[in-house]
């Protein structure tokens, strides 16, 4: 009867294990998720941060284009000037 007992003894305290056990797995998942969510956000906003800096950055390079080809036209005029005045 003592064996009997201690067996039931046994299998509740194991019973009770697997549910601790259980749970914490179920909060880890939760963990899990919930940080995989935020890094998902997080990955969105870097992809539309990096989007518009891409943006930015073309509408920049236009820019400095514009002012080159400004810059190139002013020298030729300088010289032109130059010239003039010398002759």
């Amino acid at each position: 009867m003592t064996q009997n007992n201690n067996n039931r003894q046994r299998w509740i305290f194991n019973k009770q294990i697997n549910l601790s056990i259980i749970v914490q797995l179920l909060f880890l998942a939760i963990l899990i998720i919930g940080t995989w969510v935020k890094l998902q956000k997080q990955l969105t906003i870097l992809q539309h941060d990096m989007t518009r800096l891409i943006q930015t950055q073309q509408q920049f390079q236009k820019r400095i284009e514009l002012l080159d080809k400004a810059n190139i036209c002013f020298e030729y005029r300088l010289i032109a000037v130059e010239k003039t005045i010398k002759d």
